[in-house]
């Protein structure tokens, strides 16, 4: 009787084990004609709820139980591809997708039920655009931009009429974290913000996250940026480029080392200043940019490969050769890719980044240099546990050197002294771990966290004020000033001036209400301890970034949301319904007459703060047929206050709260594209955003002669709405698929309705009349372009 019953409870055991028997899949996703691997393909095993999505390099693995499957693999705007294969043992598999057919009805790929991302995942506020699609947009002078496409989704607004830089969710410009391929670009702009520094040739996909910001990510409170470079054709030599009123591009692309690497170089210059060349009054200006991608692989192996990527940019600026200005970017990325076996794959990166900038201005015989640059080393793995379980860990250091300046004369009749500003040096470190975990088949949950360190590092003098207060509040004039220095300390490079160390929480949570809905809910705490010391509302080139320290504390900010999400009419439509709240500590902000330039004591012109931001964005799309496009609408507030503190008085606006630069109550957009025929497609943009706050004069009093005007609080004012409509139409002349050169006609009109949309508003006295009058100065009226892009 006992032996029976042992050999029953062993058979059972053993049929237990069997049953729970699993195997693994592996391998990378690329595009059948170029080798491209491909960012966020759903491989998935039909039948079941068992899938995976590719990584940033390709890159999936599913474990299953033994058994034999139908294997899909599904991208939008691509033909599926389904192989049977027999999972018995640990495999790997490589799959080459391509594109859909342009002659079929639909335009996009309606993908399987698992495929429905945007439904399970629980990561909320993220959009993925390819650069296809942003190629479809209108934008100005022929150019098409990324940052401004960008600037059509719900929470996005832009900074004014004609620049790069953009805000998330009420944020500042500096509170983004602007990736190139995982190197940190300072400033986004060419041309004074006309173009943006991203190359649409080089681009392959871009993801933003609108706060809900993965583990992986530090460093910024508001939004993570993160653009992927090509790696470039592995299979056939290319050529793209296109042909523009104000500037050029081309970039070519090949395969190295046989079918193991592949490179990319692109370039793109501007040449306006070369048709200005015959006009007198503008002979001896210059406004002008170029920049140049580069990217080489290589597969050293089927586990290991190697990437070199790097960024060039610049701009020169010169005006009657009294102004010069040049600013500019670069950026280098050495990567290795390696997977230890069918669930672990592990990236190592060691990246540069640099920003520098000069100003000139003959007028008096000044030139200032400045620049900003950092090292960074880091590694990151992922490992795929089981069919429910993700889990992503990693380590990141990186080194800045910032120096905010030196001045030289250039001449020796000049009045400008020669001074040279301290560089300061600070390290930043993070370790994290992220887990995604299905814990049912309805409830996907996200859980991480993310601690970070700070230290500002010596190698510099630091002025000590009594009572430390760097800034004083003079109750008798009722200004700020700045405070009393007693001495100075010298630090050493090897000595510490200032530690800081945040626990970062991240958590997020979906669950499916049927299969075409769901509801999220998620929390993200982050810090950022890099500052950008700029008292306009958008990036410019002379803008100075300061490390956290002794007086200037890091940001922490906290952001809460919840949503709804729907698929509909078989996909082809989707909503998503976004709310959100989020608060940040130690926001810095100016106090009146504050100069920022040429100090070596900052923290003698700014008070510490708060800041808040809530609002609630929707987002309708249409995903396949002729016609594809989006409606975006978002309703928010943005405020902030800073009370006095330790420097005592009332702080700025009296420490009541006040609109940021960045507040916009109301914001909408509309963006379509539309295949009128094989040989046109036609898109437009519509936009319109409450006007930016501002603080206009509201009276003036006479003293000792002077008109003196007296203000509002701070931006409790605005500029007009800014609206603006852009169309264009693409003309394809005869492009067989065969014919090795395919080109294309772009015809574009910005600001269709010449809407002169205001950049400022300023007020002055007539010297004819002596009658106080406002002058708006608007940037952009309507702007023709045509373009000529060409592949070969």
């Amino acid at each position: 009787m006992t032996k029976n019953i042992l050999i029953g409870t062993l058979l059972l055991f053993c049929t237990q084990i069997l049953a729970q028997e699993k195997y693994s899949i592996s391998g990378y996703v690329k595009d059948q004609v170029n080798g491209e691997t491909v960012l966020g393909a759903t491989v998935y095993l039909k039948g079941t709820t068992i899938g995976s999505i590719t990584n940033e390099y390709g890159f999936f693995s599913i474990t299953a139980p033994k058994g034999t499957y139908e294997l899909t693999v599904s991208y939008v705007g691509y033909q599926e591809v389904t192989n049977t294969i027999i999972l018995d043992a640990n495999q790997s598999m490589n799959f080459e997708i391509t594109e859909a057919s342009t002659t079929l009805k639909e335009v996009l790929i309606v993908a399987e039920k698992p495929e429905r991302t945007n439904i399970k995942s629980p990561q909320m506020g993220v959009f993925k655009l390819k650069a296809a699609t942003i190629k479809k947009m209108p934008a100005v002078l022929g150019e098409v931009d990324l940052i401004k496409s960008i600037q059509m989704l719900p929470g996005v607004t832009n900074n004014g009429e004609g620049t790069a830089g953009f805000n998330v969710r009420g944020g500042a410009a500096d509170q983004n974290l602007v990736l190139l391929d995982e190197a940190i670009i300072y400033n986004t702009s060419h041309f004074f913000g006309f173009f943006s520094v991203f190359n649409q040739d080089a681009i392959k996909d871009i993801k933003l996250y609108k706060g809900d910001m993965p583990a992986n990510f530090g460093g910024r409170v508001s939004s993570v940026l993160d653009v992927r470079q090509k790696d470039g054709n592995s299979k056939n030599f290319g050529l793209t480029g296109g042909l523009g009123i104000i500037s050029s591009r081309a970039a070519v692309e090949g395969p190295l080392f046989g079918d193991k690497g592949s490179f990319l170089v692109a370039g793109r210059a501007s040449y306006a200043h070369l048709l200005t060349k015959g006009i007198k009054n503008l002979k001896d200006d210059k406004v002008s940019f170029y920049d140049l991608n580069l990217k080489t692989n290589y597969e050293i192996n089927k586990n290991n490969r190697v990437y070199l990527s790097g960024y060039f940019g610049r701009d020169i600026f010169n005006i009657n050769k009294i102004v010069k200005n040049n600013y500019g970017n670069a950026s280098g990325n050495l990567r290795w890719n390696h997977v230890f076996n069918d669930k672990l794959f592990s990236n190592l990166s060691l990246i540069y980044s640099k920003y520098d900038y000069q100003l000139i201005l003959e007028f008096i015989k000044l030139d200032w240099n400045a620049d900003i640059k950092n090292y960074n080393l880091k590694y990151d793995l992922g490992y795929y546990a089981n069919e429910n379980l993700k889990i992503d860990f990693g380590v990141n250091g990186i080194l800045y050197r910032l120096n905010p300046g030196e001045v030289r004369p250039t001449a020796g009749n000049s009045a400008i002294n020669y001074l040279k500003l301290d560089q300061k040096r600070a390290f930043e470190g993070g370790a994290y771990a992220s887990v995604e975990h299905k814990l049912t088949p309805k409830l996907t949950a996200r859980y991480g966290l993310r601690y970070s360190t700070f230290s500002r590092l010596g190698g510099q003098n630091m002025v000590n004020y009594v009572n430390d207060q760097p800034v004083v509040y003079n109750s008798e004039l009722g200004i700020y000033e700045e405070g009393i220095a007693e001495s100075e300390t010298t630090f050493k490079k090897g000595e510490t001036i200032k530690n800081f160390g945040n626990l970062e929480p991240r958590f997020g949570i979906s669950y499916q209400l049927n299969e075409s809905s769901s509801v999220k809910a998620s929390y993200t705490r982050a810090s950022q301890y890099l500052h950008l010391l700029s008292n306009t509302s958008s990036v410019t080139p002379l803008d100075v970034w300061a490390p956290s320290g002794k007086y200037i504390k890091p940001q922490l900010s906290n952001q809460y949301a919840v949503g709804y999400y729907k698929n509909f009419k078989d996909d082809t439509y989707s909503i998503e319904v976004e709310s959100y709240y989020k608060t940040i500590d130690n926001r810095i902000d100016y106090v009146d007459g504050s100069d920022i330039i040429g100090t070596n004591t900052i923290e003698t012109e700014i008070l510490n703060g708060e800041a808040r931001a809530y609002g609630l964005e929707f987002l309708l799309r249409k995903n396949k047929g002729k016609f594809t496009g989006w409606l975006a609408y978002t309703i928010s507030k943005s405020e902030q206050r800073s009370l006095g503190g330790n420097a005592g008085g009332p702080g700025i606006n009296d420490g009541k709260w006040y609109n940021t630069p960045y507040d916009r109550t109301h914001d909408f957009s509309a963006t379509g594209a539309y295949k009128l025929t094989d040989k046109w497609n036609l898109s437009a943009n519509l936009v319109f955003q409450t006007g930016r706050p501002v603080t206009y004069p509201n009276g003036q009093y006479e003293y000792e002669g002077l008109s003196i005007a007296s203000y509002s609080d701070r931006n409790a004012d605005r500029l007009p709405a800014y609206h603006r409509l852009d169309i264009s139409a693409t003309y394809k002349p005869n492009n067989k698929p065969n014919k090795r050169w395919k080109g294309e006609w772009v015809f574009g009109i910005y600001n269709v309705y010449n809407r002169r949309n205001a950049a400022s508003i300023s007020f002055n006295q007539n010297m004819d009349n002596g009658q106080n009058e406002a002058t708006r100065t608007a940037i952009f009226g309507i702007i023709p372009s045509i373009t000529y892009n060409f592949k070969f």
